[in-house]
């Protein structure tokens, strides 16, 4: 006697009755849960591990740099007993090329040289940088996009010693004649160098900006019966200027950290540059030429860490930098 009634007995309650249908359906999709987790283990666990295990090496390789360097630059301070003061602030460097230590190690002319070539070159680079963003994005897109492009990525993928040896046998003599020189060994060498070496880097990123700018903006303007220069002047790069501030300042950093071809026109001289004509050296320059002649653990070797430990805090404040700009153009965004 069937106990429920309604419900057919046997094989046909086995095979028609809603409640079994329901079940079979359930057991079904379970098995493609399991089919599909299973396939997402196989499948997209592995990338997973593998790009967070390359991201927490990045940041260990970061760290360990860091700490690298602390160690050794902080030498000339624990071990020789030299004080920060007079490393920033004291143009004497005379360190010695022992572990006894006793000399001076004053990098103010190594600073001031760097200070003045990276800032001249940016003086130089960034209108050039500003009028080639602006010309392939806002004036000739298309051919911007087709020829200018292309040209300022080649100019990135040039090596650093190809720019220097141009600058040695091409700018150096030109420098020498135009302003009648005993040799062309300058500051100004070095920054149109320089300048040459960071213009597709500020280029690049100010082009990227300025796209990033909305297409509402350049309507609104127009709009309100601006021309093309107000909006591009107006309304494009005041709403690209965190970009182009980040561009700027990647364009610095990279000059900062260049050694080769800086330390080919540049004269290599220990000494104030009494004029932009003048030869000098950089803190790069130093480190690049001296490094693999002093003797390891003495004080000249540990002085010329101390230059490394410098730049690297220096590249430490331009990324802080380029943080808070893009930090602010967020919030910027959010508003």
């Amino acid at each position: 006697m069937n106990q429920f009634p309604g419900c057919p007995s046997g094989m046909e309650r086995a095979e028609g009755h809603p409640v079994f249908l329901n079940a079979q359906f359930i057991v079904t999709r379970q098995r493609i849960i399991n089919l599909h987790n299973r396939e997402m283990i196989v499948k997209e666990y592995p990338g997973k591990i593998a790009v967070t295990v390359c991201g927490i090496l990045v940041i260990v390789l970061t760290l360990s740099i860091g700490f690298f360097l602390l160690i050794k630059g902080m030498g000339t301070f624990t071990i020789y007993k030299h004080n920060i003061l007079e490393f920033l602030s004291s143009s004497d460097w005379r360190p010695e090329d022992t572990d006894a230590g006793g000399g001076k190690v004053g990098a103010l002319i190594y600073i001031v040289g760097s200070l003045l070539t990276c800032g001249l070159a940016l003086l130089i680079s960034v209108p050039f940088s500003f009028a080639a963003a602006v010309f392939m994005t806002e004036i000739e897109p298309v051919t911007g996009s087709r020829i200018l492009q292309p040209a300022v990525s080649i100019f990135a993928g040039i090596p650093s010693v190809v720019y220097g040896w141009l600058g040695l046998t091409l700018l150096v003599p030109f420098v020498k004649n135009l302003f009648n020189l005993p040799h062309g060994f300058t500051v100004l060498s070095a920054a149109l160098v320089l300048a040459l070496m960071i213009l597709p880097t500020i280029t690049t990123v100010t082009a990227d900006a300025i796209r990033a700018v909305p297409l509402e903006y350049r309507e609104g303007a127009y709009a309100l019966g601006a021309t093309r220069w107000q909006v591009i002047h107006s309304t494009v790069l005041p709403a690209a200027k965190n970009g182009i501030f980040t561009a700027v300042i990647l364009g610095l950093s990279r000059a900062f950290g260049e050694a080769l071809a800086v330390a080919m026109v540049i004269g290599k001289m220990k000494s104030f540059p009494a004029s932009l004509l003048s030869p000098t050296t950089t803190l790069t320059t130093a480190i690049a030429s001296d490094m693999g002649g002093a003797m390891d653990g003495g004080e000249y070797n540990m002085a010329l860490w101390t230059m490394a430990l410098l730049l690297y805090l220096i590249s430490l404040l331009f990324i802080f930098v380029i943080h808070m700009l893009s930090s602010n153009k967020g919030r910027e965004g959010k508003k």
